[in-house]
C-alpha cells in the first residue's frame, strides 16, 4: 500500500527533463507510487475500479502534470471525469476521498512574472486554480498549498535542486 500516490500526466513526458527528474527523485521515497497516467492509458481507456483502489489507498493525492492552456492535459481531465464518480468520490454517498490530502504540483513554460495582470497571460497564476480547489472540496479532502514550477523549460540548476527540495518534502510530510 502506498501512501503518496502521484497522478502523472504529461501527454509528451519523453521531452520534460524537469518532470522526470522530480518523478526519480520521487520513486526513491518509501511509500511512494508514482502513476503515470499516459503510460497506462494512452488510448485513454481508462480502467476506473483499478484507480479508485489506488486512490482509496493513498493518503495524499498528488496531481503532477504541465499547465496545458491553463488548465490541465485531456488525459487528466478525462481521468478526474471517469475516476471521481458520482457515489464514490462526492454526492450523498460519495465519501470514498473524505479527509485525504490533494497537492497540485505543476509547471508551466512562461515565468513568474508572465502570470500577473500585467504579464503575457493576463492574470496570476492562483487565478486559474479554483476548478483544482472544488474538485478538492466537493471530494471532501483537503487543499495543499500547491507547489508550482514556472519557467520550466530553462530554470537555472540550482534553483530546480531548491524546487525538487521542497517537492520531496512535501511528498514526506
Amino acid at each position: 500500500m502506498s501512501k503518496v500516490l502521484i497522478l502523472y500526466a504529461h501527454p509528451a513526458a519523453e521531452l520534460s527533463r524537469t518532470n522526470h527528474l522530480m518523478l526519480e527523485a520521487a520513486a526513491r521515497l518509501p511509500e511512494v507510487r508514482v502513476h503515470d497516467l499516459y503510460e497506462h492509458y494512452p488510448d485513454f481507456h481508462i480502467d476506473i475500479a483499478h484507480e479508485q483502489q489506488l486512490l482509496s489507498e493513498a493518503e495524499l493525492i498528488v496531481m503532477q502534470h504541465p499547465i496545458h492552456w491553463y488548465s490541465m492535459p485531456a488525459l487528466q481531465k478525462e481521468w478526474l471525469d471517469r475516476v471521481l464518480a458520482r457515489g464514490w468520490a462526492f454526492g450523498h454517498d460519495g465519501h470514498a476521498l473524505q479527509g485525504k490530502r490533494f497537492w497540485l504540483v505543476a509547471s508551466t513554460g512562461g515565468e513568474t512574472a508572465s502570470y500577473s495582470s500585467d504579464g503575457r497571460h493576463g492574470h496570476r497564476f492562483e487565478d486559474f486554480l479554483p476548478p483544482y480547489q472544488q474538485t478538492a472540496r466537493l471530494c471532501g479532502m483537503q487543499w495543499v498549498e500547491p507547489l508550482i514550477l514556472h519557467g520550466a523549460h530553462h530554470i537555472p540548476p540550482v534553483q530546480f535542486q531548491h524546487h525538487v527540495e521542497r517537492y520531496l518534502e512535501g511528498l514526506q510530510a
